[in-house]
């Protein structure tokens, strides 16, 4: 390193020369001065270990994630991003080279070649030009759903009840009109003397929940759920040549429906943890999950949920997944989550209002003590395409916090145009496994079936693939060959909405629980979120 190189430079330097695997970030900043000779990087084994990316709109949060996620597909690490504004296709393709490009690349020591990932092209139930994302409702879980519905706790305990309800009696719930179904079953006089025995759901209970879910059919938001389901062992594939997928989720179709797409980036997480197992620390992680305007998850999320989230945040760790979460002030994430992140990434903040000066000091003592930088202030004068850095070493301490000017993306730094994204997707081969809808006999079908009859008969109990007909005036569907299916009773019973959350909460129970001794034991650990189990 030249004599030349500040002092303060070389030792925060010095902290990130890593002997492993890394990926390349930029080069430290000092006194608005980029030295290429002190790169800052961050190891791939540590990418487990969750990260923050944060920053106010419009400073560069968006190539950031673009520019890690390029390198972890160079390294064979498949990566899921969201695309909230639509502007992150471009990873697909070659980046175009041009003046500002080779001047960053200049200033921070940056071999830049323009490159293209492997990538696939995902949408919501297909509310975009994307592969449609589907799960069923009996998948996606009560605690999961009544936080897209924006219930309280004493209705989504009864949600949970319905879904226990659904599950004993073999009604299965694939799509919102099976749900429906099901608790305006339940609240029929009926309905009501069949749940005696197990508690009941008051009728303005009842109403709230399906005038909510008549909201979200209206949304449009009912095409997510139903089959075939969505397969999330799909993120973890490798192109030819071993480069890892880049999976983005279009998101612009629905992002005036927050609520439902952060709930969903969740149940993806959920399900990978309860279907990945367990590995321990690798030199690469399986995967990495970029978990974008992250504050949504989190606001107005009950206890329960809140809990579930960190429980899923600290123990996916194991299984290879890391998740970096994107939102604008580390203060939108619960200090719990906070502090399982180790690598972070913190772009410029603004101080126009008290509130800002008071989120600038509450980011400042998120991050170690600088001897070389005057946090608040460095903070409120980066640039675009600049951030604060520290990430974990190799031996898990954190790095010298690090003004960096960072790289620039290799990949097209923009959308790709609307023709090249259907090429992509219409030449997928997921497209004739998920494109086309299925609707098979299902708990509407059952409850229509039974109205039907003279006199009212009990609800039948599921009937094994294959030995089942049709209902009438409704053309069955094939069989999925990989699929999820509603569970025993004694297994929902231990999963499901407010069973759960009430099993949990006695102190003897979570002891059994971790212990697994038992398949009780096993059912009752397995799903934080009372997520259903895939059938293998």
């Amino acid at each position: 390193m030249s004599a030349l190189v500040p002092t303060a430079v070389r030792e925060i330097a010095e902290g990130y020369a890593f002997t492993g695997p890394a990926l390349d970030l930029g080069a430290v900043l000092l006194d608005g001065t980029a030295y290429a000779e002190a790169p800052v990087r961050v190891p791939l084994a540590v990418l487990n270990r969750h990260g923050l990316v944060a920053g106010a709109t419009g400073t560069g949060k968006t190539k950031t994630l673009q520019l890690i996620a390029e390198q972890l597909s160079a390294q064979g690490v498949p990566v899921f991003l969201a695309d909230i504004k639509g502007d992150v296709s471009g990873v697909a393709a070659p980046g175009e080279p041009g003046e500002r490009t080779a001047a960053r690349a200049a200033e921070v020591g940056q071999d830049w070649r323009p490159r293209g990932c492997p990538a696939e092209f995902y949408a919501l139930g297909g509310l975009g030009s994307g592969i449609p994302l589907r799960a069923t409702v009996t998948s996606f879980g009560p605690l999961l759903l009544a936080k897209v519905l924006d219930l309280n706790e004493t209705q989504e305990s009864s949600l949970g009840l319905v879904f226990h309800y659904a599950d004993r009696n073999g009604l299965e719930l694939y799509d919102l009109k099976d749900l429906t179904a099901v608790i305006t079953f339940l609240d029929s006089p009926e309905g009501k003397e069949e749940l005696k025995g197990i508690g009941g759901i008051s009728a303005a209970t009842a109403g709230v929940i399906l005038r909510s879910l008549t909201l979200l059919e209206n949304e449009g938001a009912g095409a997510f759920f139903g089959e075939p389901e969505f397969d999330t062992a799909e993120l973890l594939r490798t192109a030819e040549g071993g480069a890892g997928v880049v999976s983005v989720l279009e998101l612009p179709a629905v992002q005036d429906r927050p609520r439902l797409f952060s709930t969903f980036l969740m149940w993806l997480l959920a399900d990978l943890y309860q279907e990945l197992p367990e590995v321990g620390d690798l030199d690469r992680p399986k995967l990495v999950f970029f978990f974008d305007e992250a504050h949504l998850l989190f606001r107005g999320a009950s206890k329960a949920f809140l809990e579930a989230i960190t429980q899923t945040v600290r123990l996916i760790r194991s299984k290879g997944v890391g998740i970096f979460f994107v939102t604008q002030t580390p203060k939108d994430v619960p200090a719990d989550v906070l502090a399982q992140l180790g690598n972070r990434v913190q772009h410029a903040l603004r101080a126009f209002t008290p509130d800002d000066a008071k989120a600038l000091k509450a980011t400042v003592s998120t991050f170690p003590k600088s001897p070389a930088y005057d946090l608040g202030e460095v903070l409120t004068s980066l640039g675009t395409g600049e951030a604060v850095v520290t990430v974990l070493s190799e031996k898990g301490a954190p790095t010298p916090v690090a003004a960096t000017r960072l790289r620039a993306p290799q990949s097209l730094m923009g959308p790709i145009g609307p023709a090249a994204l259907q090429a992509a997707v219409d030449g997928s081969a997921l497209a004739g496994k998920y494109r086309d809808a299925i609707d098979r006999e299902s708990a509407y079908e059952k409850l229509a079936a039974r109205a039907a009859r003279p006199e009212a008969e009990p609800v039948p109990a599921p009937v094994p693939a294959g030995g089942a007909e049709p209902a009438r005036g409704r053309e069955r569907a094939p069989e999925r060959t990989s699929e999820r299916t509603s569970e025993p009773a004694q297994e929902r019973a231990q999963e499901g909405g407010g069973l759960l959350g009430s099993l949990m909460s006695n102190p003897a129970l979570k002891s059994f629980a971790r212990s697994a001794g038992t398949q009780l034991g096993r059912e009752i650990s397995r799903s934080l979120f009372g997520t259903s189990r895939r059938r293998r």
